[in-house]
């Protein structure tokens, strides 16, 4: 009989408990369904009175604005095999020229390290910054050195970044991202846009699905309330841009120190503190009308059109419950409890509500989960009641009591707006399907949440400061199955093909020095500039082209025209299935590939063709009236071509770019001559009238650099004389 009575004192025990958990859940419910009706009060509004005498704006507003300088920061502590993949896919992709891209790597991590030189390799606007400690410090602290590299790179390139962008190393990026921050940080501070996980296609993927639903609520919702009522906006930590006013209030405030090393959710801290100062952040949906113009969108049943093409932030979230647990657990950390301690109350009652819904997670991960099991154990003794199971007849649990059952039922109530509210932002962004997976998910959430909280709990008390928390990261998968290709050394492509012999090309490695290595072996008249060409196509899988640089195609010039093509340093040869192709001297990289098209309105793609060919076909094309050393050579040259294409090709291997030509002499650095060339109007102004006019070189240096020009060219014209 004891038994019975130990059971009868635990119904007594569960009614209690009972009645606390409906009595907590009623009022964070309650607080829930006060941000729901203010966000559909406020949708009808802007739907009835708002969008009926404005147009959602499209994406030409996007691209009526000029470039800004931009730059990219990415920590990366162990992200082989994913940083490499994301930057190609980034550089490849995004709709914007003028931007920088630099990485965050640590000392004592080589793979990442390889991977990112390997970026850097492919991309002159991509740049590697490696820490001063070794890892993992935390992301704060990699930022901050990111960050300082950003600010050494203005000095060395004359630039001043408008925007500075966060992102993590598994991030996909939508290709208008940066022409949307580009729009939006001239008027505000903190810019943030959507952050939406990648939805696993496996129903059973909980784990990973569930951030999903998390996501499409917090950031269909949540967010959007916050912006419009306290005009406070949490920073993501990827998809956010600080204009360059804020970045210099905190470099002030922290003396130096922009991201607060002494936190493990440095970029929520930082939201809040440029609210506190006055600053103006905005939380961004913003979506293309064009469909091509969103790749990241979803193709399923229920998709608003809108939502699913909304510029966004795409991302994997850990599929397994430790990963997942980790990861929460340190958002936990920062937010509740290094939070709390960072940000005491302020004055303003709107942020401190919205404080309070954020340090309310200490309590609702561990009620939800609480309330999950109370209501199995209900469940449970009322089946066995209702089948009357051995004869028993024990008291109800809820007593006959009407406040419980009250409670019961307004819990209930609010349950139910709960999973209407997950099952339409879950659908609206990827589909009828998942909306309705998105219920039984929000059971696994609580698990995961309940499970988070305990380990930030644990974290807490297990060390004698909330501040000493370290990084405590979650290994990476970048989504796409593609790997990046290591480009070959062009010494290894000229042995294969038979050019030249390993003892040429160690005589060559000992005497380039600054050099490239072909243009050495074009000194040593060890290979033609032919040659050379065929080997660069190989190195950058581009098709080599040798052309005649005295016929050209008036249309297509016209098409070119001269501003990009002396900009560029290009040639058009045809259209090809509707693809305007043109040669060039060394590989143009994919951002200003881009960039040409667009400007164009048409494909491009590009071929390799021999040195110097290029250069004579554009000062025939469009400047055949200058009077220069060259123009004044044009029919002898020309005659050459005809009549003694190797005599040809020896004076065009001493016909050299300006900018290659101060890269060379060490006069300038590749990835700032890049930079400057986004500016660069060759209608108006000369490359090195433009270099010193943003004092990248002195007069001094440019006269040097002119003389040696000239001294080249000299050389390769003496070619003429020998042959006449």
């Amino acid at each position: 009989m004891a038994g019975i009575d130990l059971f009868i004192i635990y119904l007594y025990g569960l009614r209690i408990f009972a009645f606390l958990i409906a009595c907590i859940l009623l009022f964070l419910g309650i607080e829930d369904l006060i941000v729901d009706l203010i966000y559909w009060i406020r949708w009808i509004w802007r739907k009835c009175f708002i969008y009926t005498r404005h147009r959602y704006a499209d994406e030409q507003l996007l691209f009526s604005k000029k470039e800004k300088p931009l730059a990219i920061m990415v920590p990366a502590w162990k992200e082989v095999g994913v940083i490499a993949q994301m930057v190609n896919v980034a550089v490849t992709e995004l709709d914007y020229e003028n931007y920088q891209f630099f990485i965050g790597t640590y000392p004592n991590d080589p793979e990442t390290q390889s991977d990112a030189m390997e970026a850097c390799s492919r991309f002159e606007n991509v740049h590697q910054v490696i820490c001063a400690l070794p890892g993992p410090t935390n992301k704060a602290d990699c930022l901050n050195n990111i960050l300082a590299a950003v600010l050494a790179f203005e000095k060395a390139a004359a630039v001043k970044f408008s925007g500075f962008i966060l992102h993590d190393a598994e991030d996909v990026i939508s290709p208008l991202e940066l022409r949307l921050f580009n729009l939006m940080i001239e008027q505000n501070d903190l810019v943030q846009i959507p952050v939406y996980p990648y939805l696993r296609r496996n129903w059973w993927s909980f784990t990973a699905n569930h951030y999903a639903d998390e996501f499409a609520e917090w950031h269909g919702k949540e967010v959007v309330i916050r912006e419009a009522l306290a005009g406070l906006v949490p920073s993501a930590g990827v998809g956010t841009c600080f204009s360059r006013r804020a970045l210099t209030l905190l470099l002030d405030e922290g003396d130096g120190i922009a991201f607060s090393t002494q936190s493990l959710t440095e970029d929520y801290d930082i939201g809040i503190r440029l609210r506190q100062a006055g600053m103006r952040e905005i939380f961004v949906h913003y979506s293309p009308r064009d469909p091509s113009l969103a790749p990241l969108r979803e193709r399923r049943l229920g998709v608003q059109r809108r939502a699913g093409q909304v510029i966004c932030v795409r991302e994997n979230f850990p599929d397994t419950i430790s990963t997942s647990v980790r990861q929460k657990a340190r958002w936990i950390t920062g937010i509740v409890f290094q939070g709390s301690l960072s940000f005491p109350w302020s004055d303003d009652w709107l942020i401190n509500y919205f404080l309070w819904r954020d340090r309310r997670g200490g309590i609702s991960n561990m009620i939800g989960f609480l309330a999950v099991m109370l209501t199995l154990q209900l469940l449970i003794i009322w089946m066995i009641g209702y089948l009357n199971l051995g004869g028993w007849d024990f008291p109800s649990v809820l007593g006959n009591s009407q406040i419980l059952s009250t409670l019961l039922l307004l819990n209930g109530l609010l349950l139910c707006n709960r999973i209407i509210q997950r099952f339409y932002f879950t659908t609206i962004f990827y589909g009828f399907w998942s909306g309705l997976m998105a219920i039984p998910r929000m059971v696994w959430a609580n698990l995961i949440n309940f499970l988070a909280n305990l380990k930030a709990i644990r974290q807490a008390l297990a060390i004698d400061s909330i501040r000493k928390v370290a990084w405590d990261k979650t290994t990476h998968v970048f989504p796409s199955i593609e790997s990046s290709t290591r480009r070959r050394q062009l010494g290894q492509i000229l042995l294969e093909q038979g050019v030249i012999t390993p003892t040429q090309l160690q005589k060559c490695l000992e005497s380039s020095g600054r050099r490239r290595i072909g243009r050495t072996l074009l000194d040593l008249k060890m290979l033609t500039t032919v040659q050379l060409g065929v080997a660069l196509a190989k190195q950058q899988n581009l098709k080599f082209h040798n052309f005649n640089p005295f016929q050209t195609d008036f249309y297509l010039l016209e098409l070119l025209g001269e501003g990009l093509a002396f900009k560029y340093s290009i040639l058009p040869l045809c259209v090809v299935s509707g693809v305007l192709v043109f040669a060039r001297e060394s590989a143009l990289s994919k951002v200003a590939l881009g960039a040409i098209s667009r400007k164009l309105k048409l494909p491009t793609r590009q071929v390799i063709a021999p040195l110097g060919r290029v250069q004579i076909g554009l000062i025939n094309s469009y400047r055949s009236d200058e009077s220069n050393l060259l123009n004044s050579n044009l029919p002898r040259l020309k005659s050459l071509f005809e009549h003694d294409i190797i005599a040809f090709d020896n004076v065009c291997s001493h016909l050299l770019l300006l900018g290659d030509l101060a890269v060379e002499m060490g006069l300038i650095s590749q990835s700032v001559l890049g930079q400057a060339l986004i500016s660069f109007d060759p209608l108006y102004q000369k490359l090195g009238n433009h270099l010193v006019e943003l004092d990248l070189l002195s007069v001094d240096s440019l006269q040097i650099l002119l003389e040696e020009q000239k001294r080249q060219r000299l050389l390769g014209l003496s070619i003429l004389d020998g042959v006449s």
